[in-house]
Parts: structure tokens; sequence; C-alpha cells
């Protein structure tokens, strides 16, 4: 049993399980019917996403510094009492249940994913290991429609 940090938008795995969208917002233009019916989540849970002010600081993060403030104030967030619970909770069952964790951004090395996949890891979470980064985007890996931010 493990816990998946995925792209939301990407095709399902086979033992994926349930799929946990830790966005801001929902797809845009996407009927709520159809969330999970195109691979975007099965439960959308906005409280282990980086708050609207700490999401502007990870998009607009072009230096180490700049990415390291951004993981930080992000790291911050999670530390609360409501949202440590949370991923104790996550890490728990991911020892008991498969099931995925994801965001929108194409390159999970500058996404709050790698972060909350550390968080994870600190709790003692089972993780599937990370997928290798793509050099360059492939035209078969953008999600199938356009993204409201993150």
């Amino acid at each position: 049993m493990t816990i998946r940090i995925v792209r939301l938008g990407e095709p399902r795995a086979v033992d994926e399980g349930v799929r946990l969208g830790t966005v801001r917002r929902p797809p845009r233009g996407v009927p709520k019917s159809e969330f999970a019916k195109q691979d975007w989540y099965d439960v959308w849970y906005p409280n282990l996403a980086p708050s609207v002010e700490t999401m502007k600081l990870g998009q607009e993060a072009a230096t180490p510094a700049q990415w390291n403030h951004f993981a930080r104030r992000y790291r911050a967030e999670m530390a609360t009492p409501e949202n440590a619970r949370t991923l104790d909770v996550l890490a728990a069952l991911s020892h008991q249940a498969d099931f995925s964790v994801g965001c929108y951004c194409a390159d999970e090395t500058r996404c709050h994913r790698s972060i909350l996949r550390a968080l994870l890891a600190e709790r003692g979470a089972a993780l599937r290991p990370a997928a290798p980064a793509r050099a360059t985007p492939s035209p078969e890996s953008p999600p199938r429609r356009r993204l409201r931010d993150a």
C-alpha cells in the first residue's frame, strides 16, 4: 500500500486508488460530475494546497533562494495543528490503502507536491518513488484542459 504523488489530469495508474486534489481551485471548464471521470481527482482537498499568497511565491520563484522561501512558507502552513493532523492521518493510511495526492503543475520539483512528498515521508508514509523528471515536456503530458492556478 502506498501514496502516489501525481499530476492531476494525467491518466490514473491501475492501482492508484482514490485521488485527492490538493489544489486551491477546481479545474476550469470541467463540470463537477466529470472531475473523477476525467482523471482530475475524486476528492477535492484544498487544505493541503498552499495559500494563495504562498502559491504566488512558488509560481514566481526564479532563484533557489526564492524557492526556499516558498518552501519555508508552505511548510509553516502545513505545520498548523489541523494540517499536521491531516498529514499524520495520510501517512498512517498509506500503510493500509493505495491512494494519491496531486496538483496541476507539470514539474513536481517546482511544485508544492515535492514538499508534500517530503512532509509525508518525514511522517513515515509509504510513498511510491517520484517519476523521473523529463528533460523537456512531451506533447502527451499536459492535462487535457486549460487550468486555473493550482
